[in-house]
């Protein structure tokens, strides 16, 4: 029999956007009751379980993902092969095709980072009454318990339906790097969304200036391809980027606000009040990037393990995909 007390924590799924008050989300159990209906439900987490390369099955997801990588190549076939190859000026295309492949292998590294990192997972079935014992709980102390994914629910994590695991510090479940943005994963997501807004404002001067020289010498020699089709894919190409753009910036403006603030976006959305301590502004900005200011903090590469990548165990638990 246990001394504590277990309190269900009917947690509001991110992606159904519930949104309930704290009273109504929690649930008194009978102390004597078992946690788990069985074993079966029980997934071990050991110590290697972060080391892993985390990855959901999810069908949208994996579609969103792939749509944002064809989408980033397509800008750099569009800037490469129809604007800087055929131009002219030798150091113009050698600068810019540097800076703008660059800046897209930065960003889509960044996004595999963010699709491929364990977000704050907690283990999943972890609510033993072994793991309880071993917790050295004191009389009268409580804990909560999610009753989606059966495991102890720790301060400030949410339940996501789409990953179906309790995240730590859940910010929202973004279906473009298909995984949830968590305490583990932020950073990268942060460096994503910089990224890809750096490159569609590259990609959107360059189409305003190889519009601008194509129509001067009236299309004569400015492209390799026929002038409706370079005209069509530049277009393109400045549609995508003003959407890309927006949507970017808007983004990495709200994470650096929530960072700063030490508030996810569930958290203000659920207007939760703080129980922990915040770590506002730079101290927030430390506690996601790690350490000191530092060109590190805008590496997407920095603390990547080729080794354990190369050398790593595949498993299969739920709708994700570890190895």
């Amino acid at each position: 029999m246990f001394l504590f007390k277990l309190v269900t924590w009917e947690d509001g799924e991110e992606s159904e956007g519930r949104m309930q008050s704290s009273g109504h989300r929690l649930r008194d159990v009978e102390q004597h009751h078992p946690l788990l209906g069985g074993e079966d439900e029980l997934e071990g987490a050991g110590p290697g379980d972060g080391e892993r390369v985390w990855f959901i099955q999810d069908g949208c997801g994996m579609v969103c993902a792939f749509m944002t990588w064809f989408l980033v190549l397509y800008a750099d076939f569009v800037v490469t092969f129809v604007m800087l190859l055929p131009s002219k000026s030798f150091w113009y295309a050698l600068v810019n095709g540097v800076a703008f492949n660059c800046l897209a292998v930065l960003a889509l590294t960044s996004h595999l980072r963010t699709m491929l990192t364990d977000p704050g997972a907690v283990p999943k079935g972890n609510a033993t009454k072994e793991y309880m014992d071993s917790l050295q709980l004191k009389p009268g102390e409580v804990i909560y318990k999610c009753p989606k994914c059966c495991s102890i629910k720790p301060e400030r994590a949410h339940h996501c339906s789409i990953c179906k695991r309790c995240i730590r510090k859940m910010d929202h479940h973004c279906p473009w790097v298909n995984n949830c943005v968590g305490e583990n994963n932020q950073r990268f997501f942060v460096l994503f969304t910089m990224y890809v807004a750096l490159i569609s404002t590259h990609a959107l001067i360059l189409s305003g200036f190889q519009f601008f020289t194509c129509v001067k010498v009236q299309w004569s020699e400015c492209s390799d391809f026929s002038p409706p089709v370079a005209v069509m894919l530049m277009i393109f190409l400045c549609l995508e980027g003003l959407l890309f753009l927006t949507f970017t910036a808007v983004m990495f403006g709200t994470q650096i606000h929530s960072i700063c603030n030490d508030e996810t976006e569930i958290e203000r959305l659920k207007n939760e009040k703080p129980t922990w301590e915040r770590r506002v502004r730079w101290e927030g900005m430390k506690t996601v990037f790690g350490g000191q200011p530092s060109l590190l903090w805008i590496n997407p590469f920095a603390g990547l393990r080729l080794r354990r990548l190369l050398a790593t165990r595949s498993r299969r638990g739920g709708p994700e995909f570890s190895v």
